[in-house]
């Protein structure tokens, strides 16, 4: 069953989801609520709680590309951390952002920290608004128990360098309730488990 907002709420109460925005939030000011009436926010893409979903923040402490290096094989049963290079926050009047070249591949982490119920698997899909502009999401599983900062994976699939924004909406989560497994993520002491708020290389 796909689980709603009355059930994501009292969860996230319960420390499913930190921090937890009960509404979905579409813009943000610094100079409180009365300055959003006056239509003098800044727009987000949106991020917190939706009718069924919940819609996670990009954190702005990491994002990481792949560099081309001629010659060079990606094995992720020996994943080299040199393939990889940081890519610098930058910050205008249309917020914090990353750039993710054209046609490469990045990682960034959720600024949420999860922790999942022992019978929920939840799915964590792209937001249409970057799908519009060709910046897809991977389709990300999140298993029964497993807690932590979700590392999250980004192809760039236009000719174009695309911005990617932190602390505003990135992905959304689909919480879905199944009968109790035998065996959770955290029982078999699963290897992406407590991940910290960076990205988390491929591990075997």
């Amino acid at each position: 069953m796909l689980k709603n907002d009355r059930w994501i709420h009292e969860q996230a109460l319960q420390g499913m989801i930190a921090p937890f925005e009960p509404k979905l939030i579409r813009t943000v000011v610094a100079d409180g609520n009365d300055a959003i009436e006056q239509g003098l926010g800044r727009k987000v893409l949106s991020f917190g709680m939706s009718s069924y979903g919940y819609d996670l923040r990009l954190s702005p402490e990491e994002f990481l590309v792949f560099r081309h290096i001629p010659g060079t094989v990606v094995n992720p049963k020996r994943f080299n951390a040199k393939n990889l290079e940081s890519v610098p926050l930058h910050t205008d009047e249309d917020g914090d952002y990353f750039i993710i070249p054209a046609h490469s591949y990045g990682l960034g982490v959720a600024l949420e920290h999860l922790e999942i119920p022992p019978n929920i698997t939840v799915i964590c899909i792209g937001k249409s608004s970057y799908a519009r502009v060709g910046l897809i999401a991977n389709l990300t599983p999140v298993e029964a128990s497993w807690r932590g900062h979700l590392t999250l994976e980004f192809s760039n699939s236009s000719s174009a360098d695309c911005r990617i924004y932190a602390n505003e909406g990135i992905v959304q989560l689909l919480f879905l309730e199944g009968e109790p497994c035998e065996t959770t993520y955290a029982d078999r002491s699963g290897k992406y488990q407590d991940q910290p708020q960076k990205v988390t290389l491929a591990k075997v």
